[in-house]
């Protein structure tokens, strides 16, 4: 049987006394997208950071290519970041590099390319966005919209076995939105089939989903295909999907 991609196992986050996380438990297989719902304050965002290794739980078990990550020092963590790429909801773009630096970024951070190689990986992938000939332009001469696929872009371009994605609509106006969703879905078929993606989009949701999960109370009280969710009888998750419980 395949080792899931990410494991989570009992997993509790604790932050002042706030439980936000109350022993989630999650598995993610090869060639799936999840998307991870909920009202304000819920912790999708924490998990998906506590997925990336970016943040440790305070108690339960977190794997990632089967590797138990919450037990690993930072430079024991590195090769497994290098397959994994995170998309951060404000896109984190480095303000002082243009955008070919931005995306050329992880590659002299984890590779020894050439100059030549990684110009014309970066080109490849910003192709790939819908952002040819943006290499010298700097982040503040870029919409919100182009901000969110250059992002994209820099998460991508190592070639990842699974995409983090935190909030990639948020934002945005509707035909943007669309155009992220439309990327995401495109992926699919060709650089990155596995994905964990927080969103309180329901509508994007089920676009790019395979599984939605959603939260509530740090537990996860649905898990299951679109159409699952939707027919859910779950009072919370019902509340959720009228809108009853607010967005993040």
């Amino acid at each position: 049987m395949a080792v899931p991609v990410v494991e989570l196992s009992g997993v509790w986050k604790i932050f002042d006394g706030n439980e936000v996380l109350r022993g989630v438990s999650l598995t993610l297989p090869r060639g799936v997208t999840l998307a991870v719902m909920g009202g304000s304050g819920e912790g999708k965002t924490v998990l998906l950071r506590l997925v990336a290794g970016l943040i440790q739980p305070d108690a339960g078990e977190i794997r990632l290519f089967g590797t138990r990550i919450e037990l690993l020092r930072e430079e024991q963590m590195l090769p497994l970041r290098r397959r994994t790429g995170f998309v951060f909801q404000s896109a984190a773009l480095f303000d002082s590099l243009s955008v070919s630096e931005n995306v050329a970024y992880p590659l002299r951070e984890h590779t020894r390319l050439s100059e030549e190689e990684i110009a014309a990986r970066v080109r490849t992938f910003l192709s790939l966005v819908g952002l040819p000939g943006t290499e010298e332009l700097l982040p503040a001469e870029l919409s919100g919209g182009m901000r969110k696929r250059v992002g994209i872009a820099r998460a991508l371009v190592l070639e990842p076995e699974v995409v983090f994605f935190d909030e990639p609509t948020a934002g945005l106006d509707p035909a943007n939105a669309r155009l992220v969703a439309d990327l995401i879905a495109r992926l699919r078929t060709g650089v990155c089939d596995t994905a964990i993606v927080v969103t309180h989009d329901i509508e994007f949701a089920g676009t790019i989903a395979d599984q939605i999960a959603i939260l509530h109370e740090g537990q996860f009280v649905v898990t299951g295909t679109p159409a699952e969710v939707h027919g859910s009888r779950n009072s919370a998750v019902q509340a959720f999907l009228a809108g009853e419980l607010g967005d993040s």
